[in-house]
This record gives C-alpha cells, structure tokens and sequence, in this order.
C-alpha cells in the first residue's frame, strides 16, 4: 500500500470512491456532483491537494484538501472501498494528511461532517480535531458538525 498524490489519470478514481461512500451514507449533492467531477479546478488548481491509496494497482481510498482561504484548508472527500475498510486506511491517510499541512504551514485545517458517523468523528477527535460552532450557510445540507485541526 503506498500513499500518491493525484493525477489526471486517477479523477475517475476519487470521484467514483467519493459517490460511492456518499450513495451508501447519504446522498450526492449537487455541491460534491461539480467538486467531484472538476477536481482540477476546484482542488488542485486553487492551491489545494489530493491524496490515494493504491494497492496491487488499484486505488482503494482517498482524500483531499480545499483551500478555503490561505492557510485554512477543508480536509474532505475521504473515502475508502468497503472491501479495505477496516484496516485503517482513514487513519493512514490522516496521519498523511495532517503532516503534509504541517509541512505547507498552514495554519489549520476544518472537517464538516454528519454526527451519525460515529467512527469518523471519533477517528478526528483522536487526532486532535475539535468542535467548533458550525454556519448556517455551510456549504453541505448533510452537515450537522464542523470542527478544525490547529496546526501552529
């Protein structure tokens, strides 16, 4: 298993994973349906990343960052395949994930996620993620719980 940084190559890959862990949780918005579709665009170029786990030449997981303003980024659209869940890949990529932002130097890093995802939430609180009051206009209809990472 080795972590890799996206390519144009791999788009189908994160949006496939991120639908399919939307459809079996929630449901896609018309938000995730654009991000997803345009990761170019919406991720990478605005100064962002995205991160994959491949295994025997697959991608199994993923995880991205969105700027949201300089020095402040969402970590989001992590996903693993039901068939690897269970070996801590989400912690892997998190572990990644929050390195890599403290190499950036960024300042922090913010989660909006749905309080049903127990484990999720448990896994953000273990790496030191914590709540904080959610906007009403946040950007997913799905979201009930918003939290940050500082890193400095």
């Amino acid at each position: 298993m080795q972590i890799i940084s996206f390519e144009s190559q791999y788009a189908k890959d994160f949006k496939d994973l991120n639908i399919e862990w939307l459809e079996k949780y929630f449901w896609v918005e018309p938000h995730d349906e654009e991000v997803l579709g345009k990761p170019e665009k919406y991720i990478i170029n605005p100064g962002g990343q995205i991160f994959l786990v491949k295994e025997d030449g697959k991608i199994i997981g993923t995880v991205a960052l969105m700027k949201i303003k300089d020095g402040i980024f969402e970590l989001t659209k992590m996903a693993v395949t039901p068939a690897a869940q269970g070996k801590s890949i989400g912690q892997k990529l998190m572990v990644h994930t929050i390195a890599y932002a403290k190499e950036q130097g960024w300042q922090k890093l913010i989660i909006y996620s749905n309080r049903k995802l127990e484990n999720a939430i448990h896994i953000y609180k273990k790496y030191g993620f914590r709540e904080i009051p959610i906007e009403q206009n946040n950007p997913y209809a799905r979201g009930d719980i918003k939290m940050e990472l500082p890193l400095c």
